[in-house]
């Protein structure tokens, strides 16, 4: 299997799993053999899609730090 048929697997993978999950109230259950079901249907092909595209984390955004200012001094008091 190539790099893009395993892709196109697993998103189809994600999207079943989403949709059963969605439609089927039985898949949003628990069993003892299997686990909590959203985990397999959802969550563990969502975590192999992304480990298959290398992992890739949000950008963080461009923002340019404030310039820092000085701080502020206290006025001496007059008595």
């Amino acid at each position: 299997m190539t790099h893009r048929d395993l892709d196109t697997c697993l998103r189809h993978l994600v999207i079943l799993g989403t949709s059963m999950v969605l439609l089927l109230p039985a898949a949003r259950g628990h069993s003892a053999l299997f686990g909590w079901h959203p985990l397999w249907l959802v969550g563990m092909p969502l975590a192999a899609w992304w480990s298959l595209r290398g992992c890739p984390l949000p950008r963080p955004s461009l923002r340019l730090p404030r310039p820092r200012r000085a701080q502020a001094r206290r006025l001496a008091r007059r008595r």
